[in-house]
């Protein structure tokens, strides 16, 4: 079959305006279409008056040949490649050792998934609960106060990405169609379709629970074991190699071959490795606020008339800014019709993040803006930058009244430097509550300086983004892993034979597709070691 992209058509186009422009796009009388199919379906509102839909269509036609060479210039047509995933081994019965895999994000789930589906039967252990019972946990402190260090939104089932926008797509270069596999296996396990086929794929937390719960059973029926509440307090290490994982319980797990995707809050596990002498860099990561107006407003300043259009959903945005005191601001984990949502993984902490159902149908948008900062910045030890986050969130939770409400401010009374008494038009979403007073003090000048001054330029992108009544909410400092553990082109820790860092906690990726495609690639490389080896 052909593939041709960049097919536009109008917002409200006839149902048989696509296939008229698939034949004047190949120059072909219509008898000579086959068939065709939508790969892909996105919008442009680049000019929100002329708001139109991009499709990527793969098309099967007579005389394809003659065709492909009439048209071997044109760079938006080719052959439709082969997306359907190869596993690169299988375990043979002899196998003497299984892998252990770290975490139950998405990195582990498809490395666990991946493994399974190869005859590996790995074991999957994680340090939260199985996710519905997380799920009770993570609403116990938004909605009561009341913290589970081991059972949040950053540990259990599902990892942090479990309550999140849902966002499925991602800029990383996939040459081997990773990510295809990732969203063939969600479909598998309960995701809409269409996520095969939009251009920006969201699932939306509920959605995402059950998805999880299948691709858990599929990973045990295929003779995987997975281990809640079994938090790893020590891996061991004999001459270099990895030799097995010690639980919190005492157990001992033999292996050596050990999938580290524990996510970007692991602090402890971070330390562990860190004194067990796995060799840890510190990395650039942002910190802020989060940021929450309207929707309708960003609906009406991103499309315009079309704002509210069944096709177009609730809008989001991208911003950057670059600042006088040489910092960049930008926004992150966008949330249309979302929430935000207390994120800590640690008591006597605040931590914000954002949130969204399927339906993004909320009153509120939320983003991080976020500065971009360096270790530089936190100079120390390749921990240094989670000393430096727990401060900021330690602070927080003063700023908010030491009962896990966040300090917020509104943007007008943040730019002009004085404290907010009073909400206006833009109610809050974060749960336990928000206790506004002044940001000033939750992060460093420069951060403070740099965002005041990014504010009024994302308002002449998007009209009203500065305006009085939205609101700040502190503090935002889980954007990436503040530490990378550094491997070797075969995906195993440079210093650590057999010690597989993978995901977002290791410094490989930035949310869910690009942590389970990271996932797949890790589990194929130690899938390949562990037959070279004989496990």
């Amino acid at each position: 079959m052909l593939r041709i992209t960049e097919l536009k058509l109008p917002l409200d186009h006839a149902e048989s305006a696509l296939k008229v422009a698939i034949i004047e796009r190949l120059g072909i009388s219509p008898e000579d279409l086959i068939s065709y199919v939508v790969f892909r379906q996105g919008h442009d509102a680049r000019k929100r008056d002329a708001i139109s839909l991009v499709y990527t269509v793969d098309v099967d036609t007579k005389n394809q040949q003659a065709l492909m060479l009439r048209l071997k210039d044109d760079l938006q047509i080719s052959l439709t490649p082969d997306t359907t995933y190869q596993f690169v081994a299988q375990a043979p019965e002899s196998l003497a050792n299984r892998p252990v895999v770290i975490g139950t994000g998405p990195c582990g789930l498809f490395a666990g998934l991946i493994l399974a589906q190869m005859g590996f039967k790995p074991i999957i252990l994680e340090r939260g609960k199985e996710v519905r019972e997380r799920t009770k946990d993570t609403f116990g402190l938004w909605r009561k106060g009341v913290f589970n260090p081991e059972s949040n939104v950053q540990f259990g089932e599902g990892g942090a990405g479990t309550f999140s926008d849902g966002k499925l797509y991602t800029q990383i270069k996939d040459p081997n169609h990773y990510g295809r596999k990732v969203l063939t296996e969600f479909v598998k396990a309960g995701a809409p379709a269409e996520i095969l086929r939009v251009s920006k794929p969201h699932i939306g937390t509920f959605k995402l629970v059950t998805m999880v719960e299948q691709m858990r059973a599929t990973i045990e029926s295929l003779g995987g074991e997975i281990r809640f509440q079994s938090r790893v307090d020590s891996l061991e290490i004999q001459n270099g190699q990895v030799r097995g994982v010690t639980l919190s319980n005492g157990e001992m797990i033999q292996t050596t071959h050990v999938v580290l995707a524990v996510g970007h809050s692991a602090r402890d596990t971070f330390q562990m490795l860190y004194e067990k002498g796995v060799y840890i860099e510190a990395k650039p990561f942002s910190i802020g606020f989060r940021i929450e107006h309207p929707q309708s407003l960003i609906d009406k300043c991103r499309y315009g008339n079309s704002a509210g259009h069944p096709l177009l959903g609730a809008a989001d945005y991208k911003l950057v800014h670059h600042c006088k005191n040489g910092r960049a601001v930008y926004s992150f984990c966008m949330c249309p019709g979302g929430t935000v949502v207390a994120a800590t993984s640690e008591a006597g902490h605040v931590v914000t993040n954002g949130m969204s159902q399927y339906s993004r149908n909320e009153r509120n948008a939320n983003s991080g803006i976020v500065v971009g900062i360096t270790p530089e910045d936190f100079p120390g030890s390749p921990l240094a930058g989670i000393d430096f986050q727990r401060q900021l969130e330690a602070h927080a939770y003063k700023l908010g009244g030491e009962t896990y409400q966040a300090p917020g401010q509104l943007v007008g009374d943040f730019i002009a430097n004085r404290p907010s008494i009073t909400l206006g038009s833009v109610q809050p979403s974060y749960t336990p509550g928000v206790h506004l007073g002044d940001l000033n003090s939750a992060l460093p000048d420069y951060a403070i300086d740099a965002i005041r001054e990014a504010l009024p330029a994302f308002d002449k992108k998007i009209k009203g983004f500065a305006m009085n009544d939205a609101v700040l909410t502190g503090v935002e400092t889980r954007t990436s892993s503040p530490i990378r553990i550094k491997r070797n082109d075969q995906f195993q820790s440079i210093n650590t034979q057999g010690l597989y860092p993978a995901g977002e906690g290791a410094g490989y990726a930035g949310g869910i597709l690009s942590a389970a495609v990271d996932g797949i690639k890790v589990a194929e490389a130690l899938a390949l070691d562990m037959l070279f080896t004989r496990g």
